[in-house]
C-alpha cells in the first residue's frame, strides 16, 4: 500500500502505529469498553477462521445468494461506473468483499473494519482490496484518520455491509454514517440478521444485538435516505448448532 504522499506503507506495521483507545476518542465512540470487548472476541476467537465460520453458517449456496444480492443491486440502474470506488463496512477478513470485487474488476474496493487482526487476514490473501481501520458509526472520521497513512477517497459510489450491524453499539448511527460518505447518486446495501431470541449468541458470537425487525431497520434507514427498501431473504439464514436466524436486506439510494 501507499500513503497519500506515494510512500510505501506496510499494512502489517500500520496496526502497530495505531492507538485504538485514542482513535476511539477521536471518533466519538460511545462505549469504548464494549467495542474493545468486540475486538478481543474477533481477534482471539474468529480472525484466523472467520471464512470457514461463514461457510459453516450459510453453506456455499447461502454465501452465493448473499453475494449475488449485492452484485444485482450494484448492477441495477443506476449502474456503478466501471471505475467505481466501493467500500465494504465491517469487512472482517474480506470474505464477501473479495467475492463482490470479482464481478467488478475495474472498480477500486476498500475494506474497513475495527479489528486489525481481521484486516491482516485479508492482506495475507494478496488482494487489491485496500483495508483500513475504522468504526461504522463514524466512517467519515475513520477515513480522515486513515488518510494519514493511505490514499482513500472521501466519497464512494457504493457502500455495502454484511453481518456487521448486529455487532454495532449504536446501529442507527451507521445509516447516517454511510450517507455521509456516498456520492450524490450513490447506493448502499446492508444484509444482516432478523430479530431472534437466541440470547446465547452474545456470548458465543460476540453479538451486541439479537438481530433487528424490518420496521426498526426501515425507521433507522429513512432518517438518512429517502429511497429505502427492506425485505427478508427467504430460504437463507444463519444456521448454528441447529439454530437458524433469517436475514434481511436493506437497499438505500441517494436521490439523483
Amino acid at each position: 500500500m501507499q500513503d497519500k504522499d506515494g510512500v510505501e506503507t506496510s499494512f502489517e506495521e500500520y496496526p502497530n502505529q495505531l492507538e485504538l483507545s485514542r482513535l476511539f476518542e477521536k471518533l466519538g465512540v460511545s462505549d469504548s469498553e464494549l467495542l474493545a470487548k468486540e475486538i478481543r472476541h474477533f481477534t482471539e476467537e474468529e480472525a484466523e477462521k472467520r471464512d470457514q465460520i461463514l461457510i459453516n453458517y450459510f453453506g456455499e449456496e447461502g454465501v452465493n445468494r448473499i453475494v449475488n444480492k449485492i452484485i444485482e443491486f450494484f448492477s441495477s440502474p443506476p449502474e456503478l461506473p466501471p471505475d467505481a470506488d466501493v467500500l465494504d463496512v465491517g469487512a472482517g477478513t474480506g470474505f464477501f468483499t473479495l467475492k463482490v470485487a470479482e464481478k467488478f474488476p475495474k472498480a477500486c474496493f476498500y475494506a474497513m473494519d475495527i479489528t486489525p487482526a481481521m484486516l491482516l487476514s485479508l492482506v495475507r490473501k494478496n488482494t487489491n482490496v485496500k483495508p483500513f481501520v475504522g468504526v461504522a458509526e463514524n466512517i467519515e472520521g475513520s477515513i480522515r484518520e486513515a488518510r494519514t497513512h493511505f490514499n482513500i477517497p472521501l466519497k464512494f459510489d457504493a457502500v455495502f455491509s454484511t453481518l456487521m450491524l448486529h455487532h454495532i453499539v449504536q446501529p442507527e448511527k451507521v445509516f447516517e454514517s454511510i450517507k455521509k460518505v456516498l456520492k450524490q447518486d450513490g447506493k448502499a446495501i446492508i444484509i444482516d440478521l432478523c430479530e431472534h431470541s437466541f440470547e446465547e449468541f452474545r456470548r458465543e458470537m460476540g453479538d451486541i444485538h439479537l438481530g433487528f425487525n424490518l420496521e426498526e431497520v426501515c425507521k433507522m434507514a429513512r432518517k438518512s435516505f429517502s429511497n429505502v427498501e427492506v425485505n427478508t431473504m427467504p430460504g437463507i439464514g444463519c444456521k448454528c448448532s441447529g439454530r437458524s436466524v433469517e436475514l434481511f436486506v436493506a437497499y438505500m439510494q441517494n436521490s439523483p
